[in-house]
């Protein structure tokens, strides 16, 4: 299924979302990675299914074309073995589109590979890249949902994906995002399975003091996993005496009654991407908690680049290739201790090293080669 020279410059990308602002770990992998690969050369026909995000020229600057398409969110696509997160985004001007320009084509998550089932691309490399085993991660939710409904969703979702995902044997490549799901893939798919680190917004650590001021928890916190994590970590630290700074977005009356009760715990609500990078470089801990396994957590890649210590659980560092880089504290007691030792800790000239070392894995330049030389292989 080799391509001929002159079309290995062009790549269509079918994205979920519109991945701009990359302003959520999912489009974050998708936006810095269009923008390392036309920095490499790679001309970019981009596919996005749009909900809710309005069109953005910055895709303008670095793709050929940008093709928008409404996601068709009605209860009727509930209805089916389709997962709803695949049929959701039907749209037979996609296959349309795909067809007229000849190119291989990368499929950003199962949600975006319906065109996959429903037609044939003879002559062109396929792509899919996973962000999750999307199934166990719909079972996750479906665990901690406590309306009715909803976990009802979750789980019947979560069966229609595990189902649905042998759609991955019609492609040629399964770029995976971790290392634990590479080998999960593998196993299931076979050798046409890549590890592929995320893409994000770093290009070099940033140089910092010795020592900053406070402990950093941020997250998205209108999702479950994360205000569940802010909770947890109050819980922690309400008997130190020591600041943590709770960042994010979030109107949950429960969490900042919690945080109303301690003089050392605040919340700051974050205005864009510039502030919290103002607070990864004041910090001198970053915490970072998920009770579940999935994908790469992006903020740890960008707390990594941009702070000083962190303290992490596995399900955060597992199967990344990272844990040597983190303090890995898996309850309450260990959090604390652990807070304990590095309040007094100089972030040192040898730490600074080891992150270039290990983190070189993760440059974006890099990995956007490793996709070219799948196009030209």
């Amino acid at each position: 299924m080799n391509l001929s020279n002159q079309l290995t410059n062009k790549l269509h990308i079918v994205c979920f979302d519109v991945p701009f602002p990359a302003t959520y770990g999912g489009v974050m992998d998708v936006f810095y990675k269009i923008r390392s690969l036309s920095e490499s050369g790679i001309q970019i026909y981009l596919h996005v299914f749009q909900y809710g995000r309005q069109e953005q020229i910055e895709l303008t600057k670095y793709c050929v074309k940008v093709n928008y398409y409404p996601r068709k969110t009605t209860f009727v696509n509930n209805i089916g073995f389709l997962p709803y997160i695949v049929k959701s985004r039907s749209n037979k001007a996609l296959i349309k589109n795909l067809k007229a320009e000849e190119a291989p084509i990368l499929f950003e998550g199962l949600h975006s590979t319906l065109a996959l089932k429903r037609s044939v691309f003879e002559g062109r490399k396929t792509f899919v890249r996973t962000h999750n085993i999307e199934h166990l991660y719909y079972n996750h939710l479906a665990k901690t949902e406590s309306n009715i409904f909803k976990k009802l969703f979750f789980k019947m979702e979560a069966g229609k994906l595990k189902y649905y995902e042998r759609i991955l044997k019609r492609c040629d490549h399964i770029l995976s995002i971790s290392r634990n799901e590479t080998n999960y893939f593998k196993l299931k798919y076979g050798c046409g399975t890549e590890y592929l680190p995320a893409f994000h917004p770093n290009e070099s650590i940033y140089p910092l003091t010795k020592k900053g001021y406070f402990a950093l928890y941020h997250g998205n916190l209108a999702l479950d996993d994360n205000l569940n994590a802010a909770l947890y970590l109050i819980d922690c630290f309400k008997t130190l005496d020591y600041p943590l700074v709770i960042a994010g977005q979030c109107e949950n009356k429960k969490l900042h009654d919690q945080i109303d009760m301690y003089k050392n715990i605040s919340f700051i609500h974050l205005k864009d991407e510039q502030h919290l990078l103002e607070l990864f470089h004041r910090a001198h801990i970053n915490v970072l908690i998920s009770f579940q396994q999935s994908g790469i957590k992006l903020k740890l890649i960008n707390a990594l680049f941009q702070g000083r210590y962190t303290i992490a659980n596995s399900n955060i560092t597992e199967g990344t290739g990272l844990e040597e880089l983190c303090h890995i504290a898996n309850d309450k007691n260990e959090i604390r201790s652990t807070i304990l030792k590095l309040i007094d800790l100089d972030f040192s000239d040898e730490e600074i090293a080891k992150r270039k070392r290990i983190l070189v894995d993760f440059s974006n330049k890099k990995n956007a080669q490793k996709i070219i030389e799948l196009l030209n292989s």
